[in-house]
């Protein structure tokens, strides 16, 4: 008999993306509490179990859902809120947070991280980047993804030599790697987050405004020249910015990570759709930001910013 005590994970956000990983920690062993502000989802899920199809295959895991995190300390926090979330998801989790829990945050864009680390320190933080997933919850219960690309788990630069963070990545590669998913480990996380926030900046707004999925964006006639020169202008504040990226072609990194997933719609498309604030802050507004405090313009993001930002308040009825 295996008395090997069992990890406890839990995912705080679980829309579609979160709702994956708890689906594939939970089947390959893990003790798993979901947590979603979608009480259809959570009453789903726990009458049912939590279905997950596409990618990885067609199943369905029982596991615990919750509205709100427990009290007690788990081992490993993936903390998968959308980004304008996750100073409250911050203040949710304390309780669960020990001296020896890793908190793996799985944000779209920039600047959530270091809103984590500033509460909980970065010695016990790991960022990781998801791409080509093309997650979506279809309905309470039942989570799809059309693609399973490679993830990249990290510690932030600051984040010292022999730290929770440093100390547990390989675990938590594995475990993740247990469940289904490819992990690999990134010595620069930094340079990996600018890499999807790249794919992001292109195909996030004009999908968001259009209701096209990712290949339809670039297809088309008008918006795809927008969405390349969104990701060039992205590249270039990057690079600008001292960010050491591993491709020179950023055309053909976007136009790879568009093929991956051409049928996919952005989650800031969903969000749009459902009425929910946006993550454009973090994207094309992560671009522009860094464009302001380094003294370069940015008009292509600038401009995709101010049109999700007016669709927004037409659609919140601002």
């Amino acid at each position: 008999m295996n008395s090997r005590k069992r990890r406890r994970v839990l995912v705080q956000g679980c829309g579609a993306m979160g709702s994956i990983y708890a689906g594939l920690l939970a089947d390959c062993g893990l003790q798993v509490t979901a947590v979603t502000r979608n009480k259809s989802h959570v009453s789903a899920i726990n009458a049912s179990g939590l279905r997950v199809s596409g990618a990885s295959g067609d199943r369905i895991v029982t596991l615990l859902a919750r509205e709100d995190p427990p009290d007690d300390v788990q081992d490993l926090v993936v903390l998968s809120v959308k980004a304008p979330h996750v100073r409250k998801a911050i203040e949710q989790i304390e309780p669960c947070v020990g001296e020896q829990t890793v908190i793996l945050a799985l944000q779209n864009g920039l600047g959530s991280a270091g809103q984590i680390a500033e509460r909980f320190g970065a010695d016990r933080l790991l960022v990781g980047i998801a791409g080509g997933f093309g997650a979506e919850l279809k309905e309470p219960g039942h989570v799809h993804h059309a693609g399973m690309k490679v993830m990249r788990f990290g510690a932030l630069p600051e984040a010292r030599d022999g730290s929770i963070a440093r100390e547990q990545l390989p675990r938590t590669i594995e475990d993740f790697s247990r469940a289904g998913l490819t992990v690999e480990a990134a010595s620069d996380i930094i340079a990996m987050q600018w890499e999807k926030l790249i794919c992001n900046a292109a195909f996030s707004a004009p999908c968001a405004l259009t209701g096209q999925t990712v290949g339809e964006a670039l297809r088309d006639k008008n918006f795809g020249p927008l969405c390349l020169a969104a990701a060039e202008e992205a590249f270039r504040v990057a690079r600008a910015s001292g960010v050491r990226l591993t491709f020179l072609d950023w055309e053909q990194h976007v136009r790879t990570f568009a093929a991956s997933v051409d049928g996919a719609r952005p989650s800031l498309l969903q969000d749009l759709e459902a009425g929910r604030p946006s993550e454009i802050d973090f994207i094309n507004g992560a671009v522009v930001s860094e464009a302001d405090r380094l003294g370069i313009d940015a008009p292509v993001n600038r401009t995709m910013c101010a049109l999700v930002r007016h669709s927004e308040g037409v659609i919140g009825g601002a």
